[in-house]
């Protein structure tokens, strides 16, 4: 019997055997994590295991401030988890911020009009990118940042992201956010 909550063709990126596999293992990382590192190291495998990523970072967000900050990150050389950005009003920020929908980009031109660090995302071997936003008490607090090669995120791919790791992204966070 399918399972009606997932994608019709989530088949295309990960069975529900493997994706249930992985939800288990999530949820037990989760329960053992006694900081905020261990709980986001188990969204990335997670997200790894499921949707498929060759870099990950978390974004949270401080509207009242209007700065974001990389809090989590599986490269640190190269997207550290240092500092804050200023929180640019474009149409990026109206996607993820204003309409609280994921932002898809399957090329580097297409991350080039948003981010400014193209040039290094296609020196990683990267070239497409989910952007999930995570809402809490209605309010955007963080995205989710999954990248991999050019043309990775196909439909499938980003409802699997929608349906898989909205909830997990959630639990995280506010996981993070109680320490």
């Amino acid at each position: 019997m399918p399972d009606d909550r997932l994608p019709e063709n989530i088949s295309e990126t990960v069975s529900v055997p493997q994706s249930t596999e992985a939800l288990r293992h999530f949820t037990d990382a989760l329960a053992a994590a006694t900081t905020a590192e261990a709980a986001y190291d188990a969204l990335c495998v997670l997200t790894k295991a499921t949707v498929g990523a060759k870099l990950f970072t978390v974004m949270t967000v401080d509207m009242t401030a209007m700065l974001a900050c990389r809090t989590y990150t599986d490269d640190p050389e190269n997207y550290p988890t240092s500092g804050t950005k200023p929180i640019e009003m474009n149409d990026w920020f109206e996607i993820v911020h204003g309409q609280h929908r994921s932002f898809v980009a399957n090329t580097l031109e297409d991350i080039d009009q948003v981010f400014p660090d193209a040039e290094l995302i296609g020196a990683l071997g990267c070239g497409s990118v989910i952007n999930l936003p995570v809402l809490i008490g209605g309010e955007l607090a963080a995205t989710i940042n999954i990248l991999h090669e050019p043309g990775y995120y196909t439909e499938a791919r980003v409802e699997a992201a929608k349906a898989l790791l909205t909830l997990p992204a959630m639990a995280t966070l506010a996981f993070a956010r109680q320490l």
